[in-house]
């Protein structure tokens, strides 16, 4: 997902920072697939997003490469799921940690410099955040968290930096957990009104067009099919 948004901002003329944990030779690729395209046009810089010291750092390095900062797409999450009665600290530090506590901390740290560009803010949220998951304790808690902060940024960092989310749905199936069982994934798709799942390329428009609405801030765009309509 992240490297579709990487692409999909890159296409329309965007400088492309692109932070990565341990992706390396990916990220690596992809830069160079873009770059083919426009040199001088992306970066990637490393870190791990629990470590709060180098969050700051991630701002900085956009700054000393490109100069200015105009969006912060924070897309990095962990998932997985976490049956209440077995959930243990490791699991909340590491969802809550990617999922909440980085971008509140990316984004403060990048709020001098939006404010300066009147940029904007785009959040990966997820549906489940109005309504839970299922045995995804820790990660449905998590999210309704980063909407929470969407909307309090928004009131926060107006009228300079609008600060939208954009909750996906079944986009791609998870490798374990209930979501893998093929019976789960049929139900999900008959009971939505599209009757499919989407792309990731879906998510990437979302996050283009919200990074580029004037007059949106606040909102959490559902990016489901309809599935949350009948949820």
């Amino acid at each position: 997902m992240g490297a579709a948004i990487c692409r999909r901002l890159h296409r329309a003329g965007a400088n492309v920072m692109m932070h990565y944990r341990t992706s390396h030779r990916d990220a690596m690729r992809l830069r160079r697939g873009l770059e083919a395209e426009r040199p001088n046009s992306v970066a990637c810089v490393a870190a791990d997003l629990l470590h709060h010291t180098e969050l700051a750092a991630l701002v900085q390095s956009a700054l000393d490469h490109f100069g200015r900062l105009d969006a912060l797409v924070n897309n990095a999450s962990s998932f997985y799921a976490t049956p209440f009665g077995h959930i243990t600290l490791r699991d909340w530090t590491d969802l809550i940690g990617t999922n909440l506590q980085a971008p509140l901390f990316l984004s403060q740290a990048a709020a001098p410099e939006l404010t300066r560009r009147r940029g904007a803010i785009v959040n990966i949220a997820d549906i489940h955040a109005d309504r839970p998951l299922e045995g995804h304790v820790t990660y449905s808690i998590a999210k309704a968290g980063l909407v929470a902060l969407t909307r309090s940024l928004a009131r926060e960092l107006g009228p300079h930096v609008r600060v939208n989310a954009v909750a996906p749905g079944a986009i791609a199936w998870p490798e374990e957990g209930i979501l893998a069982e093929p019976l789960v994934q049929a139900d999900i798709v008959a009971r939505t009104p599209l009757r499919r799942i989407g792309s990731i390329d879906d998510i990437a428009s979302a996050v283009h067009y919200l990074l580029t609405a004037p007059f949106i801030t606040g909102q959490v765009l559902a990016v489901d099919g309809g599935r949350s309509v009948v949820m």
